[in-house]
């Protein structure tokens, strides 16, 4: 018997009723991908219950109802060393003290609980001859993170100083991070939502702005560009917390497009905008980060273009393709249309591309 990291449960909702049991622990376990549910419920880890408690045999194809309680063990993890492995990493920038790079989505940042390999951090060790060891035997470089389902860039530390300074940068709030988000609904720039983050009380899957033990959170709208029932957001984040942007944007009514996790997910969509439900991860991509460089001491500034699978919905959205959107060529800097600033390049400032800064695809 593996040892049990703890018991979820969740009730199906009216609108997640009609779904297969694997599809709907997708959308409540956003960080699991569909072959660890499906194992889970083959390795017996997963039980259903009707809203008469009458248990029902869990099978991956197994359609779920209304009111049913669905019981989830999540075993714990095995604790090992990372292992290197030949996985594609896109590295925009490295010296000798800190490498960025633009993550893609579907990636995890680091071993953990059923994510043994395939993540950043084993990518890092076959790309990278030095990382710093602060963040431990399963964390080496690791400053910051981005969701498992959130694209774009990150910085990461190649030696212990390196680490310490931007570690304190973080702390201190000196990096800025800005990202782009479509969300249902209509939002306004210039929108600051100010409310802690916390572990969920009922799904410890989840982050709230309700949670127990919150901590201080502020996001901040900077420009908005308005499409039929759904908003373009530049998005702009004070503090790190988990699943920040995510929390807060659903806090206020207005979730994220393609986020199961947080209602981002819809059922039913109107005809103009049913390309949003090709998504296959929430509309987020990290399209901005700026730093000190550790010991240097110069501003950096990187750009990530924003990735196809996103763009392609842009494309296909009434409101977008038809105002000038639709040339996706690189060029300098950034391209601000309708007021939103949408990531075309990636790009240093002039203080940040120095001797030995590079920009390459491996």
């Amino acid at each position: 018997m593996l040892p049990q990291l703890g018991e979820l449960s969740f009730i199906v909702t009216t609108e997640s009723g009609g779904q297969r049991l694997d599809r709907f622990l997708v959308s409540v376990l956003a960080e699991r991908s569909r072959a660890q549910i499906q194992k889970l419920i083959a390795d017996g880890h997963v039980s259903i219950a009707g809203p008469s408690a009458s248990p029902r045999d869990a099978k991956s194809n197994l359609v779920v109802r209304e009111g049913d309680r669905i019981a989830v063990e999540l075993p714990e993890a095995t604790p090992a060393a990372a292992v290197s492995e030949a996985l594609p990493l896109e590295i925009l920038y490295q010296d000798a003290d800190v490498a960025v790079l633009n993550k893609p989505a579907g990636m995890v940042v680091h071993p953990g609980a059923g994510h043994a390999s395939g993540t950043l951090v084993n990518a890092l060790l076959h790309h990278l001859s030095d990382l710093s060891g602060i963040g431990g035997e399963l964390r080496p470089g690791i400053v910051h993170r981005l969701d498992r389902g959130t694209s774009g860039l990150m910085v990461v530390a190649k030696n212990d100083a390196a680490h310490q300074e931007l570690s304190r940068q973080f702390e201190d709030r000196e990096v800025e991070k800005e990202y782009i988000a479509l969300v249902w609904g209509v939002v306004q720039a210039g929108r600051r939502i100010d409310a802690p983050i916390g572990r969920d009380p009922v799904n410890r899957q989840k982050m709230s702005s309700r949670g127990r033990r919150a901590r201080h959170a502020v996001t901040r709208i900077t420009r908005a560009h308005h499409m039929p029932g759904l908003t373009l957001c530049q998005v702009a984040i004070h503090t790190g917390r988990t699943h920040q942007i995510r929390v807060h944007l659903s806090a206020i009514g207005h979730p994220i497009v393609g986020d199961p996790l947080y209602g981002g997910v819809h059922r039913r969509v109107p005809g103009d905008i049913r390309a949003v439900q090709r998504l296959e991860r929430p509309f987020l991509h990290a399209a901005r980060l700026v730093f000190t460089h550790p010991t240097e001491g110069r501003r950096m500034e990187f750009i990530a273009p924003m990735p196809d699978d996103l763009a392609d919905i842009l494309d296909d959205l009434p409101g977008w393709k038809h105002e000038g959107h639709e040339d996706r060529e690189e060029h300098e800097g950034l391209k601000t249309t309708k007021g939103i600033t949408i990531p075309k390049s990636v790009k240093g400032t002039k203080n940040s591309s120095g001797p030995g800064s590079r920009r390459r695809r491996v």
